[in-house]
């Protein structure tokens, strides 16, 4: 009786260890979500079409998803690629939380991607804050700052930007 008693409590923290805890992967589920939203009904039931689809879609993708994405092998110039680690499971609807666990085993990488802080414009100060912080807000922006050197410059160039990029 002790002997199950403590395989069973030893299967159960293998399980705890394995699964996914808050937070964890979260580039990786909400990127299969996005992703899994733009396919057919017909095309997620066939891996390999799930694969091409995934492959188009990360053409698109900026930031952390494209480093997901590179990851997984959607990219061109991915080293390796496990993507049809990700198509399966996807053809068999299984969800996004699920897989990324599995993807987890596979490439620990993968669930150790997080989004970035967003930075509240309207409450904070831009001029504390580094030229690296402000390059950053115009890349999210998709906005450039051509000829800029100095930190004055962005600043400049993100207050002309602001209305158009805070409006609600």
């Amino acid at each position: 009786m002790e002997l199950q008693l403590l395989i069973a409590v030893l299967f159960a923290s293998v399980i705890a260890v394995n699964s996914l805890k808050p937070g964890d992967c979260e580039v990786c589920i909400k990127t299969l979500d996005k992703f899994a939203a733009t396919l057919s009904d017909k095309d997620r039931k066939d891996p390999k079409k799930i694969e091409a689809e995934f492959k188009v879609f990360c053409k698109s993708t900026k930031n952390k998803e494209n480093r997901f994405c590179y990851y997984l092998g959607g990219l061109e110039e991915s080293a390796t690629g496990i993507l049809g680690e990700m198509s399966k499971p996807m053809s068999w609807s299984m969800p996004s939380e699920k897989i990324c666990e599995k993807l987890k085993k596979k490439d620990v990488q993968i669930c150790e991607l997080r989004y970035d802080v967003q930075i509240d414009l309207k409450t904070v100060d831009l001029k504390k804050l580094k030229v690296r912080d402000l390059k950053k807000i115009l890349n999210d922006w998709g906005e450039e700052c051509e000829g800029c050197i100095e930190k004055s410059e962005y600043l400049q160039r993100i207050e002309e930007l602001k209305p158009k990029h805070t409006e609600l």
